[in-house]
Formats: structure tokens, sequence, C-alpha cells
């Protein structure tokens, strides 16, 4: 009999990407959808055959009647607080109460366990979530895909476009940053869900890459070089983000405000993968950077 995946979050970009890639290797999907979310968004997860259970996250009794039969709840939500801790809690609830027996949060991210409190406002939240699930008697798998590659077309301070600029901090220039693409990361997660034996972490990268390989990446692409600039230490970066996030108190309640922005960037230069299980599941044709960015 195929495996019953359910997938939370599945109208994201992440989370409908994960279904694709579920229904390619046979798994029977179903996905948790809001009564509120848009129609062509379900429309397009039928279409595919994902089968729709449309309930609130706090509602237990919807969310267990959800989780029947399911071998692997995959948690692709975003949010702050209520959906990150809140919802995912309730979902963890109700998958314990039908008996299934795995659990991938949504913690795709930098490795957050190597990363201190204060760190990065949003991998917390996730940390506190880890706290609860670690508890419970699911067995839980946690995917760290570093930074998700297409952050670099945003013309971070990283990857600066239109100033042909690459900043790194000191100490940094030969870093190498953890980046993979979400169609890499559906495809792992998909596997991942299918896999009854995951451990509780896995590590993957499509790419890893230091702002000096990236400036030679980048002078490939666009044609001309990239000017490499050092910006001061981490320490100094870390102190700076903590001055903008008091002086704007407003952005505790968005998902993305600038601080926040800042934290992601530190994250890159805080924390990286030693060791990668990229090889776990054979088949993936990882994205490098320049097929990413092009």
């Amino acid at each position: 009999m195929d495996k019953v995946i359910l997938v939370a979050g599945a109208t994201g970009d992440l989370g409908s990407k994960v279904c694709i890639e579920l229904k390619r290797r046979g798994a029977v999907v179903r996905a948790i959808v809001r009564p509120e979310s848009k129609s062509a968004k379900i429309s397009r997860l039928r279409d595919m055959g994902v089968e729709i259970i449309q309930t609130e996250l706090s509602d237990i009794s919807g969310l267990v009647a959800a989780c029947e039969g399911v071998s692997c709840v995959v948690s692709a939500l975003a949010g702050l607080h209520d959906v990150i801790v809140t919802a995912q809690s309730h979902l963890l609830q109700a998958a314990i109460k039908a008996g299934v027996p795995r659990f991938i949060p949504s913690d795709f991210c930098t490795d957050y366990t190597k990363l201190q409190p204060g760190d990065n406002r949003n991998f917390d939240l996730r940390k506190t979530f880890q706290s609860i699930i670690d508890q419970s008697d699911i067995r839980a798998t946690s995917i760290f895909n570093g930074a998700f590659t297409h952050v670099l077309k945003y013309d971070i301070p990283l990857l600066n476009t239109k100033e042909h600029r690459i900043e790194y901090f000191t100490g940094k220039l030969d870093w190498r940053i953890d980046f993979t693409t979400v169609d890499d990361t559906a495809a792992y997660t998909a596997a991942a869900a299918l896999d009854d034996s995951t451990p509780r972490y896995l590590r993957i990268a499509g790419t890893q890459i230091s702002p000096l390989e990236l400036a030679d990446v980048a002078k490939q692409l666009f044609g001309s070089s990239f000017d490499l600039r050092e910006r001061g230490t981490l320490e100094a970066f870390s102190s700076y983000i903590s001055q903008i996030r008091k002086e704007q108190p407003e952005g505790e309640h968005a998902l993305y405000p600038v601080w926040q922005q800042m934290q992601y960037l530190y994250s890159m230069f805080a924390a990286q993968h030693t060791e990668i299980d990229n090889n776990r599941y054979p088949g993936i044709a990882w994205q490098s950077i320049a097929t990413a960015l092009n």
C-alpha cells in the first residue's frame, strides 16, 4: 500500500512543490488548507491528485481526522509564534492522537542548532518548537537546507548586482555559505518523508560557496567584475542589528522586518554545514548557483 503523507502549508511555494515531488514518488498526498485559502491554489493541488482537507489549524478534531492513516506529517508552514509554535503544536498534538509515527517540522533554514538565542528571531521560534517536539513521542526529522538560493536574486549585500558589489565580514572571505533551491529542498523533503529511517537532523546544500568564489561566478554571469568589500566584524554587525531592532519595535509583529532580514545575512556567516547528507537520496540533480541565477 502506498504511504499517505500529510502536508501542511501546501498552498505555499515549498509546500506545493513537496506535494508534486511526493506524487512523483507514488505517495498518497493529503493537504491541510485553511477555508480562506485561495481557490486557484486549492484547484492546482486537486488537479495534481492531492486530497484536500479544509480545516483551521486551531481545530484539533479536524486535524486529527486529517492525520488518520498518515505515515508522516510534513509542515511547510511559515509565520511567527502563532504559526511556528502554536499552530505546529496543534498539528503535532493531532498527529500524536492519530498515531502518526513521524513529523518533519518547518525547519527549512540555516542550521539553528549552531546559533545562539537572539541571533535570529525566526529561528528562535523554530528552536521553541524543537523543544516541544523533542519532548513528544513522535519521531521528528528537521531538514536544514541553509539559505534558499533565490535570496541571491534580491540584491542583498552578499550579491548586489545593481552596484556590482559583494560584501563579507572580517575573516569570512573564504567562509562557505550553504544554499539550496526550493525545488531541490522539496525533492529531498519528499524522499525523507517516505524514508522511515531518517535521523533527527538532515543537512543539505545544493551549493556551498564563499564570497570569494561567488565573485567569480558573478563575473561569469554578469560579464564584469564585482567589488569585494569587507563590512566589518560579524560581532559589530550583530550589535547594529540589535540597535535597529530596538528602534523598530513594530517589526516584532512582521515576518521579515528590516532587522530580521539582517539577521538572515548574519546567520549565513555564523553557521554552516560541516557535513552534508546530499547523497542519502540519489537522483537529485542539485542546482548550482549559476543555474539558479540564470
